[in-house]
């Protein structure tokens, strides 16, 4: 019995002894708990500032924010042609880059008939490297270029393991993905800083949010984008530039097969038209975004979930892709 009592003074003891411990580690759970519901508050009141309040009130006037001229490569179809189209609508004279002269001017004269407003064309195939600029250098020289839409990009025939990949498409996701986008920057924002205005999108994807298995060669230049755009903002806020990494998910594209799965959820993928009159609203209001509501949403979830969480869904998501895409062409 004498053992029994000296058990029990000794777990009161060691129990009171533990007790501001578990005061201190309760605390701590509290706060933690608190600050992730506070962040997770902010997020969707952010969400609904960004994509709901702006659609209330008047549109914003692109022309007088930031000039008369809009820049926008791969411009012939997609969200390229679709954001291109949602600025001409906003009274924005269009500048078209893309590789095929003759869609190029389909485009253009759809733009200028449907909207009343000015195009022209610059014929450039980004995957040939570092001679193309000269000629766009020279083109837009002349022109008060307001908004440059970086959106010229490559993507792979469908998601594989690196080694599939041939050395020609590591090339073109280099100097399309990459190169082109930087150089872009290069020739028009010496023009916008003289001017003290001017806004510069570039289109990543939202697979740079964490690394992306068989898509790792297009989610890391995504990721490059990404980074890109966010230290712009940093040296040139201060100088009038507004710099915007769009982070958009799947959009029902070329780049998605028009058979595939993806194109039946019109909530979650939405068509390049819907989405880009969604993503022009977010322009000079956040400095980086999804530019849809929705694919905000998957944001998010991308941000809290954990890497391998992330790695095992797009695993996932790649495989059927990929098998999907191969019964396709079978």
């Amino acid at each position: 019995m004498a053992a029994v009592d000296s058990f029990y003074l000794l777990y009161r003891e060691i129990a009171r002894s533990c007790n501001c411990y578990m005061e201190a580690l309760a605390l701590v759970g509290a706060w933690y708990t608190a600050r992730k519901s506070i962040t997770v508050i902010c997020d969707f009141y952010s969400l609904i500032r960004l994509h709901f309040i702006p659609r209330l009130g008047s549109r914003a006037d692109l022309i007088k924010q930031y000039g008369r001229w809009a820049v926008v490569s791969g411009a012939t179809d997609g969200i390229g042609k679709a954001y291109a189209e949602e600025l001409a609508s906003r009274g924005l004279n269009i500048i078209l880059i893309s590789r095929n002269e003759e869609k190029l001017q389909v485009v253009a004269k759809d733009i200028a008939d449907t909207y009343k407003v000015e195009t022209d064309i610059i014929v450039a195939d980004f995957s040939s490297g570092r001679e193309i600029y000269l000629p766009i250098r020279e083109a837009l020289k002349d022109k008060d270029i307001g908004i440059l839409v970086n959106n010229v990009g490559v993507f792979y025939p469908y998601p594989q393991y690196f080694t599939q990949l041939s050395e020609d498409k590591l090339w073109d996701i280099i100097n399309v993905n990459i190169a082109a986008a930087s150089l872009m920057v290069h020739v028009v924002l010496p023009g916008m800083v003289e001017r003290k205005k001017g806004a510069i999108v570039t289109i990543s994807s939202g697979s740079c949010c964490k690394p992306t298995p068989q898509l790792a060669a297009f989610s890391a230049s995504k990721a490059y984008l990404d980074h890109f755009s966010r230290a712009l903002q940093y040296e040139y806020a201060s100088k009038g530039i507004f710099v915007q990494s769009l982070i958009p998910f799947y959009v029902a594209t070329s780049m998605t097969a028009p058979g595939s799965f993806l194109h039946r959820c019109s909530w979650l993928v939405p068509s390049p038209k819907v989405y880009a009159h969604h993503a022009v609203s977010t322009l000079g209001i956040s400095k980086r975004t999804t530019g849809y509501w929705s694919h905000s949403i998957q944001f998010l979830f991308a941000q809290y979930m954990p890497e391998w969480l992330w790695v095992w869904g797009a695993n996932i998501l790649n495989r059927s892709l990929r098998k999907e895409a191969l019964s396709c062409t079978a």
